[in-house]
Formats: C-alpha cells, sequence, structure tokens
C-alpha cells in the first residue's frame, strides 16, 4: 500500500511537500535510528530545494524551472539502473505509439552507453536497416550536434520528426578507422513484428523482430498460414528471437502460452514478497504439438529471453545459438498526470518456471552454435550483455557477459538455422545430444556444441 500511495503522490505534481506532509507523523512510531534516517533524507531534500533556487536566481541565464525539475528527476532515475528513466510528456506518448507497433522516426532500437548512443539493433524494414546501421554501431552526432551530454530520450526525440526529413548520423564503428557518415531519410515506422516463411518445404519459419500489441496475433496469424501451406508434411517450426530486443511482458506470456498446455511461464517478484506474481499457461498448443526450435543470440534480451526460458524449462523447445543478452528485469510504466510524462521504473526481476533469474547471465542454449563470420565482421559480432552495463542489478554467482550476436543475411549461410532444420528432419549430427524437441526429456548440464 506504501507503495502505490507514494506513486499517487508524485502524480500530485507537488512532490516533496505532500510526501513530507504524509510521511512525518510516522517519524512518531519509528526507532531512533530510523528517525535519524528520516531526518537526514529531509536535510537533503532541504539541500535540493537550496541549490535549485540558487540555480534559479543565479545562473548566468534564466533558466526554465520545468527543464531544472525534469533533468533533476531524469538523473535520479539514471542513476538507479540502466533500464530505469523519465519520460516527458511527449516521450510518453511517442512511447505509447511505438508499442502498438507505429510510430515516426528511423527504426533503430538504441540505448545510453558512456553518454553515447548505441544501436541494440535496427528494425527489419525501416530507413535503418536499409542504410546498413549495425547492433553496436555508436551514434556520436545528429545533424552535427554531439549527443554527448543528452539524455537517451534527447537523443530519441531528435531522431524522430516529420516523414519524408533527413537526418545525418555520424557513427563510430568498430573495425573502422574513420567515423561513418549516414543520412537517412524518417519514415512512418510500422512494425511487423512477425514475419514467416517456409523452410525446406516442411519446415515453419517465424521470426520475432518485437514484442508489441500486435505480436501475438501476428504469430496466430502466421501459423495459421504455414500450416495451410506446407499442410501434412509438416516437421516443425523454428522461432527466430535473435536480436530481439523485447517489448511488452504481456506480449511475452501470450507467446509463450501459444506453444504451452500448463504450467508456468515466468514469476515476477518485486521488492516486497506479497509482490510476487506468476503467470501461468492456459489449455491449448497453437501448433498442436509440433516439435518447436527456438533461436537466440547475444541480442535476444528481455521478452525474447522470457519466451526462451519458459520453453526451454517446460522442454517444449530446443534452443540453439549463444548465450542471451541477460536483462532480467521489469519495467513498470507509471503516468504522472496529465502533462506531466512517466516514469519507467524497474520494480521487478523475472524468473524462469524453474526458478532462474537470468539477469546478468542470460538464458544458455541447449546447443550453442557459432556463425562463421566475415573477416572485415570478425571485431564487432559481440554484444556484451546486461552484465558490462554500468549500474546493472547484480546477481547471485557468476555473471556472464559477451555473446556472439551476428546473423548471416543468406540464409544458406546461417549455421544456427541449419542445425535446427538438421533436428527437424531428425538428421544425426553434432548435435544429435540434444533434447528433442517438445519431448519430455530430462535436463543434462553437459551443452553440446555443433561443429564450427
Amino acid at each position: 500500500m506504501m507503495r502505490k500511495t507514494s506513486v499517487i503522490l508524485l502524480s500530485a505534481a507537488t512532490g516533496a511537500a505532500l510526501t513530507l506532509f504524509v510521511t512525518q507523523p510516522r517519524a512518531v512510531f519509528m526507532g531512533s535510528s530510523a528517525r535519524a534516517a528520516t531526518a537526514d533524507t529531509y536535510r537533503q531534500l532541504n539541500l535540493f530545494g537550496d541549490v535549485f533556487e540558487r540555480v534559479r536566481s543565479d545562473y548566468v541565464e534564466k533558466p526554465d524551472d520545468t527543464k531544472l525539475i525534469e533533468s533533476a528527476i531524469s538523473g535520479m532515475l539514471t542513476g538507479l539502473d540502466p533500464h530505469s528513466s523519465y519520460m516527458d510528456a511527449k516521450s510518453f506518448r511517442d512511447m505509447q505509439v511505438q508499442t502498438r507497433g507505429e510510430f515516426g522516426g528511423l527504426g533503430i532500437e538504441v540505448t545510453m552507453e558512456d553518454g553515447l548512443i548505441k544501436v541494440v539493433s535496427p528494425i527489419d524494414d525501416t530507413p535503418a536497416s536499409r542504410a546498413g546501421i549495425m547492433a553496436n554501431d555508436i551514434i556520436t552526432n545528429l545533424d552535427d550536434e554531439a549527443v554527448q551530454g543528452l539524455t537517451l530520450n534527447q537523443a530519441v526525440e531528435k531522431m524522430r520528426g516529420p516523414v519524408n526529413t533527413k537526418i545525418k548520423l555520424k557513427i563510430i564503428r568498430k573495425g573502422q578507422d574513420n567515423p561513418l557518415d549516414v543520412t537517412l531519410v524518417r519514415d512512418n515506422i510500422r512494425v511487423r513484428s512477425v514475419r514467416a516463411r517456409v523452410e525446406q518445404d516442411d519446415i515453419g519459419y517465424i521470426r520475432i523482430t518485437t514484442f508489441n500489441e500486435q505480436t501475438t496475433e501476428g504469430l496466430k496469424r502466421e501459423v495459421g498460414n504455414l500450416s495451410n501451406q506446407i499442410g501434412d508434411k509438416l516437421k516443425g517450426y523454428i522461432i527466430d528471437l535473435r536480436n530481439n530486443p523485447g517489448g511488452l511482458l504481456e506480449e511475452a506470456v501470450t507467446v509463450s502460452d501459444s506453444f504451452l498446455e500448463k504450467g508456468e511461464i515466468v514469476s515476477t517478484r518485486g521488492r516486497n514478497a506479497e509482490e510476487t506474481q506468476r503467470r501461468t499457461a492456459h489449455a491449448g498448443d497453437l501448433t498442436k504439438g509440433k516439435p518447436v526450435i527456438v533461436l537466440v543470440n547475444g541480442g535476444s534480451a528481455s521478452a525474447s529471453e522470457i519466451v526462451a526460458g519458459a520453453l526451454q524449462d517446460h522442454k517444449r523447445a530446443t534452443i540453439v545459438g549463444t548465450r542471451s543478452f541477460g536483462k532480467g528485469s521489469v519495467q513498470t510504466i507509471i503516468p504522472l498526470g496529465s502533462g506531466n510524462g512517466a516514469l519507467r521504473l524497474t520494480t521487478a526481476r523475472y524468473y524462469t518456471p524453474s526458478g532462474k533469474s537470468i539477469q546478468a547471465k542470460g538464458i544458455v542454449p541447449d546447443i550453442e552454435v557459432l556463425q562463421d563470420v566475415p573477416d572485415e565482421l570478425k571485431s564487432r559480432t559481440d554484444t556484451k550483455g546486461e552484465a558490462s552495463l554500468r549500474g546493472h542489478l547484480k546477481n547471485d554467482g557468476d555473471e556472464k557477459t559477451g555473446s556472439q550476436s551476428y546473423v548471416p543475411p543468406d540464409a544458406k549461410d546461417d549455421k544456427a538455422l541449419k542445425v535446427a532444420g538438421d533436428l527437424l528432419h531428425g538428421i544425426k549430427n553434432s548435435a544429435s545430444a540434444a533434447p528433442t524437441p517438445g519431448g519430455d526429456n530430462k535436463a543434462t548440464t553437459d551443452k553440446p556444441k555443433a561443429a564450427n
């Protein structure tokens, strides 16, 4: 109840004053150490007020009070972990549009690293992907303006704009001696999050690029189409989650549920035990029990890892590829009232059905498959992962970071895709010790590796 009250108070836009009013009487019932801690917090709030007033009165130019407060809130949140942030009113609206699956811009998933913008993944069939923007590219300038000093939201805002307008990006790419200048034309980005095709005449290949509000319906549509196209000779499905940065938790749950008849899909555990929530599957397997292979790599994060973890723990699918990114935290969007934007706040960790946290560790594939990488790309085909992000939430035991994220542009060169096809065809190879997709297999500790 106390946490809910805090959210309500923040949304009242009178923040500190109301918090003091509500919480101060409780000090009567606190011990001496608690009272001292509370008193110290109030002193810090007074310090913030003093600094705020001094900046307002003495800064060389008259500052915008709203921007000062927003900057203070943003600094508070970004100091917590890499995924908590403040969204102003426009950024909040843009986020809502994006989760619906349609937004304006360039089509790049980005994050902030050491004050610069790092590309997580370009979205398929967008100006960014067509211009050759790659995962791990570092964006240093936008229209000749340095991004150093901008927040992630501010940089994203600059990359968005009216359709058919141009923007120039300066990019540092590992392995390239000089920065690259790339000019992109903004477009109306409609994210088709699920795409499918027939592989080898009898396998349904489904690629999920992100988890937005359209994903589960798109999955159902493509499974139906593939089933009709292939008919009785259908051997099974390959679900490609490589370089999928994640998205909505609810969509990850419903996508997982599409392949499961029963059992836990994921649990989320917050700061307090009573906040634990468990999501379970409902009867009805969309694929009617057909074998499933899931492809992951170092760019598979968050919602992708929920799906892979659920299907792996239930032995419903064989996971093929390289270790996933390792983002095992849940962000809750907390609106702050009309015109005040919202908080993106890390509120829980999520756990796979077997109770494992993948935070800063990732999903370990049942079969590790490393791709053959062209010489000119070898220096930039690994993704560092969650464990390398400054301020990330810690996990018990050894954290793992670094995993190959390269996917060959030509399917005939895709070794993970070939292994998946061989498994569905029952071909004996170095991966033959893997669990049978959809079978009742016992877990093993030795993970076989495919030949490179």
